[in-house]
């Protein structure tokens, strides 16, 4: 559904799968200055959204996903995974509950699978589910992980945390109502991997568990009962390690290009390749691969950065090329992330 905003002047559309909305409006890095100032709005209307009614749906949901939500109290923002029996990520759902209906929105073209998914799962019980993608357009009015206090709802909008939900009529509209100027995807993107913030088809494949991009805590809850997957997420928390792990990149800054996302990332000249044989990626594209890049930008103040899913095992202090682009790494899941249980040492006595 193409954005009415894409007709603004200067605007150029974004890759796909956000080509319905603007990339930049001609002053990339003034937008994106804009945005992290509380000064601009981004047009995210290609994201879906669907709406659930019912008694009973905060129990509903809270028994099929991973953050515990039958306790969710009207207006605060949350995030919640669905995963399948074998623990890897389907959907990443940013949600609110309004006191009436769960309003969520989710990835471009992912919400008729989503509800595909729940409608099987009603049973008798008393929900329904509806996309109103149609009908309303998602906003975002503050920059990724920046406090979402003070942000003006219009009549009729849903919040969810810097995140507005408005009527789709409205879109054309909703900058001078609000009194903010607009920014692009590029602009919310480079504060979304600055603020080390994974998205779903980026930051994630078919392999995805929870732990290995940062989402404990932020969208699993650890001791809220069983849902579909939890029996992975408990395993790896408590006995073992993810296998892979979120890094954030710094770029070299002298090469013109941004390495695209699934670009290969291996290790930097001079590295000790030979320390880690097991390092490789097994099936790798490229010879010597220990992850892929997420994505990738251009920051006002930082210059070329990216978020990237390497082999758990991969060094954190060593050179990184992604994409051909030598990288600097920072730990964002560190490598021992996991393995929790503590064991009583009396306890472990007895055993012996």
């Amino acid at each position: 559904m193409r954005s009415p905003l894409l007709d603004t002047p200067g605007a150029v559309a974004a890759d796909a799968p956000d080509d319905a909305v603007a990339a930049h409006y001609g002053e990339p890095y003034a937008e994106q200055w804009a945005l992290a100032s509380g000064q601009a709005m981004v047009d995210r209307s290609d994201r879906e959204v669907v709406r659930i009614t019912g008694p009973d749906r905060l129990g509903w949901l809270n028994s099929l996903s991973s953050q515990k939500l039958d306790t969710l109290t009207p207006g605060t923002p949350a995030q919640t995974l669905l995963l399948d029996p074998q623990g890897r990520l389907e959907h990443h759902l940013t949600l609110v509950d309004d006191g009436e209906a769960v309003w969520a929105h989710v990835e471009p073209g992912t919400s008729a699978a989503l509800i595909s998914f729940l409608e099987k799962m009603r049973f008798m019980l008393r929900v329904e589910v509806a996309d109103l993608t149609p009908e309303y357009a998602v906003v975002t009015v503050r920059a990724p992980g920046a406090d979402a206090t003070g942000v003006t709802v219009p009549e009729g909008a849903i919040a969810i945390g810097g995140d507005l939900l408005v009527p789709r009529g409205r879109l054309a509209g909703l900058p001078s109502e609000l009194g903010l100027r607009l920014a692009g995807l590029w602009a919310h993107e480079a504060l979304r991997i600055e603020a080390h913030l994974p998205r779903q088809g980026f930051e994630t494949d078919h392999k995805t568990i929870p732990h290995e991009v940062g989402w404990i805590g932020a969208a699993v809850h650890l001791t809220k009962g069983c849902y579909r997957g939890q029996e992975t997420v408990a395993r790896v928390h408590n006995l073992g390690h993810p296998p892979r792990r979120l890094v954030f990149l710094h770029l070299d800054g002298s090469v013109d290009t941004l390495p695209p996302h699934g670009a290969p990332v291996t290790l930097g000249v001079g590295s000790p390749r030979e320390a880690d044989p097991e390092a490789a990626v097994e099936g790798a594209a490229e010879p010597g691969q220990v992850g892929f890049v997420g994505s990738a930008a251009r920051h006002h103040e930082l210059g070329p950065i990216a978020l990237a899913v390497v082999k758990r095992t991969v060094p954190v202090d060593v050179e990184l090329l992604a994409g051909g682009v030598a990288a600097s790494q920072e730990v964002i899941v560190p490598p021992d992330a996991g393995r929790n249980v503590q064991i009583d040492p009396a306890l472990r006595r007895r055993v012996r």
